[in-house]
């Protein structure tokens, strides 16, 4: 593969970006590259600036569920362009896109729509502190819920990757109002609980975590937090950003049952343009402004263009049949992948959840973020350049998910497969 214009681009890039790129993973550097610059894709392909083509399992970070530019998606978004891109004003697709999402999400009966999952996370965690009137809230380390302060505190994905412990520009006094706790363990929680009875918020996780790799809730889990939430009087948040509408229609509270009181989304729902939302019991939700005192605003909060992406998507999305073709190209991909890897006798440890998976390179188990980080990073480098090199465009890090979309043909799969088996003889 020819690489000369991405490699020109970034040249460019490092001049005017800082590290070459608007978010950090991308880069490439926990893999010994730097990145392909993309310039077009369709279903679940994309070609490079170089005209080099790969089949696509990073998917935008999991937005792209029905694959890359899906022609009704890309007529409703023209559509919505040609009447104006943003008013600043309420608009009839604002709420029929609320509506949707509390027909299908069962914790919602209310929905704010903002920009970004970092700004649903935020303002979630605002909106609980005000509602409780408490200021503590706890989170799981290796959980990421965006890039606002009072969350970088063990935040996994992008931190892991780059090796960053934690982040400066983070005031001591907003860590300190942010207690983190091992992942999927439920005594941990009922310790600080115990011994602080009625200084915690909320607690926020992501119900399957996709962000130190993807690890399930160990069993009782979700449940006995929902419990100690309703004992002690704290807000149960899940974030949803990457989990909504992929584990299942309703998210991961649907697929396990489990109801919070507020869930943060995004990525799906905008169909691929910005979009976020959090929503919850209406009682907590009509604290927000104007309806209540705790303020949260934003200029291009449900525009147009997103907002008729997300409709779409959701449309889509409902149509008989269609998770189950999602899980089926999913499952097809993990469980060939992991026959290669017996096969082959590579250390390896698989998670699967409806369509996202990881396999982290140790031989497990894999159950929280201590238990993630003994993975090897340097064997999963050379795993990643040698899929690459065949066309196979995965997440560049082993603490990320690989996505599967309904774009992806058993053809598609076959061949990744076979891309795998070439790969692994590098190995």
């Amino acid at each position: 593969m020819s690489h000369h214009r991405s490699e020109s681009l970034w040249e460019r890039a490092l001049q005017v970006i800082p590290g070459g790129v608007n978010s950090p993973v991308r880069a490439m550097g926990s893999v010994g590259l730097t990145p392909p610059f993309m310039r077009s894709g369709r279903g679940c392909r994309i070609e490079d600036v170089d005209g080099n083509r790969y089949i696509d399992y990073v998917g935008s970070w999991g937005p792209l569920i029905m694959g890359h530019a899906h022609p009704e998606i890309v007529e409703a978004v023209a559509k919505a362009a040609q009447k104006g891109t943003s008013f600043g004003a309420p608009t009839e697709a604002e709420v029929l896109l609320a509506e949707d999402l509390v027909k299908k999400v069962p914790s919602l009966e209310k929905v704010r729509l903002v920009s970004s999952g970092t700004e649903a996370t935020m303002s979630a965690l605002r909106l609980a502190r005000g509602y409780t009137k408490r200021d503590l809230i706890i989170k799981f380390d290796g959980c990421y819920h965006g890039h606002s302060d009072a969350l970088l505190v063990s935040a996994g994905s992008g931190l892991a990757t780059l090796g960053l412990p934690s982040c400066p520009g983070v005031p001591q006094a907003m860590a300190g109002c942010t207690l983190s706790l091992p992942y999927n363990d439920l005594e941990a929680v009922e310790r600080t609980f115990q011994a602080k009875p009625e200084q915690i918020a909320a607690v926020i996780l992501e119900p399957v975590a996709g962000n130190m790799g993807v690890v399930e809730p160990a069993d009782g889990y979700l449940k006995g937090l929902r419990g100690l939430c309703d004992q002690y009087g704290a807000v149960l948040i899940f974030d949803e950003v990457i989990t909504g509408f992929r584990v299942a229609l309703g998210g991961a509270q649907e697929r396990f049952g489990v109801t919070p009181d507020l869930t943060t989304l995004g990525k799906i729902i905008g169909g691929g343009l910005p979009m976020g939302a959090y929503g919850g019991k209406a009682e907590i939700m009509d604290r927000v402004a104007p309806a209540g005192d705790v303020y949260q605003a934003g200029t291009l909060s449900g525009n147009p263009l997103a907002t008729a992406a997300g409709l779409k998507a959701l449309e889509l999305l409902s149509v008989p049949g269609v998770y189950e073709q999602l899980y089926d190209a999913s499952a097809r991909l993990y469980q060939g992948l992991g026959k290669l890897f017996n096969e082959r006798g590579l250390p390896h440890y698989g998670q699967w959840c409806g369509a996202l998976f990881t396999f982290f390179f140790q031989e497990g188990p894999v159950r929280d973020w201590t238990s993630a980080a003994k993975s090897d990073t340097e064997l999963f480098a050379r795993w990643y350049r040698a899929m690459l090199g065949r066309g196979i465009y995965l997440a560049p890090s082993q603490f990320e998910a690989t996505f599967v979309s309904l774009a992806h043909t058993d053809e598609d799969i076959d061949h990744t497969l076979a891309a795998a088996s070439e790969a692994l003889k590098e190995l």
